[in-house]
């Protein structure tokens, strides 16, 4: 099996993760996860084509910075806009977060040339 380069997928899903809340790794590894399964549920219902392809690429993602809550409304708004499918992660308050604080956004699976542009600017996590 040769590996490919992420360059080399077609379809990506890219998981924007608030750094302000200085989550701890752990609690931050489980909102991401969070964000990839409604992300792919998401995908599923609007771009069924999509989320197959991704998940027959096998599943690239990548997780990115973002500095606040205001931050990941306007990614998610953005890329409502050009038709993705997205995931708002709202966290219960259990643990380490005040309940109904957004701690990071799913988007995709879906093309990645239209996620880089969306998502390209961004600091890996």
């Amino acid at each position: 099996m040769i590996a490919l380069t992420l360059g080399a997928f077609r379809y990506k899903m890219v998981i924007a993760v608030r750094t302000d809340l200085e989550m701890g790794k752990g609690k931050a590894a489980i909102e991401v996860a969070h964000a990839a399964i409604s992300a792919l549920e998401e995908a599923r219902r609007l771009h069924h084509d999509w989320a197959d392809a991704w998940l027959n690429e096998g599943q690239p993602k990548i997780a990115v910075k973002v500095g606040s809550d205001n931050d990941l409304v306007t990614l998610n708004d953005e890329a409502i806009h050009l038709g993705l499918p997205t995931a708002l992660v709202r966290d219960k308050g259990l643990t380490q977060v005040p309940p109904d604080t957004v701690t990071c956004l799913g988007i995709g699976p879906a093309p990645a040339e239209i996620i880089d542009k969306m998502t390209g600017h961004l600091k890996l996590l």
